[in-house]
């Protein structure tokens, strides 16, 4: 994976050695479950999931750059969330953040920075985000990036608790992107 930095932080690979830090904030309840996954029981789990980042290698670790701690982690997925747009160049971004750095700007800031190497180095089309609608620190994250939205989805917590929630779908056009650019 490409490292991606901002002002503040650095987006690399995970490692191994990374899966302390994140099963500090993966073992939390405030975390998981509002992007649909059970807390992390053990550490081991919490390398399990490293494993499959590194394997699937569409995840960077948040990290801190003057620290270098990881905090969070941002996901740029190959999935199509609209059956009727299936052949743009397009991904879906998905966060989540150890409640400790909560309130200071770190997602939005990690997310400007993954649309602009989705648009820029990718050549996306379109990037997707979304937020269940109990989770409104993701809306709030959804809304400060310029995401427009797009459908809501009904969706089974399979890998939490089985029940059915609905699913806010947004998106950002690669055309959109731009414009907001030329505006700054």
């Amino acid at each position: 994976m490409i490292q991606l930095d901002t002002d503040r932080l650095r987006l690399r690979a995970f490692q191994l050695e990374d899966a302390e830090q994140m099963f500090h904030y993966a073992q939390d309840e405030r975390v998981g479950p509002k992007a649909g996954w059970a807390p992390h029981q053990s550490v081991e789990e919490t390398r399990d999931v490293i494993r499959l980042f590194q394997q699937d290698q569409d995840v960077w670790a948040i990290t801190l750059k003057k620290t270098g701690e990881v905090i969070g982690s941002l996901g740029l997925h190959d999935r199509r969330p609209d059956p009727e747009i299936q052949h743009d160049r397009q991904r879906e971004i998905g966060y989540v953040l150890s409640p400790d750095h909560w309130g200071q700007g770190y997602i939005p800031e990690a997310v400007h920075e993954v649309m602009r190497h989705g648009f820029d180095d990718l050549g996306l089309e379109r990037i997707w985000c979304g937020h269940f609608d109990f989770n409104d620190q993701s809306r709030r994250v959804v809304e400060k990036t310029g995401f427009t939205y797009a459908f809501t989805t009904s969706q089974q917590l399979t890998r939490l608790d089985g029940r059915t929630v609905q699913s806010l779908v947004y998106v950002v056009t690669k055309e959109n992107y731009e414009g907001r650019l030329t505006q700054r």
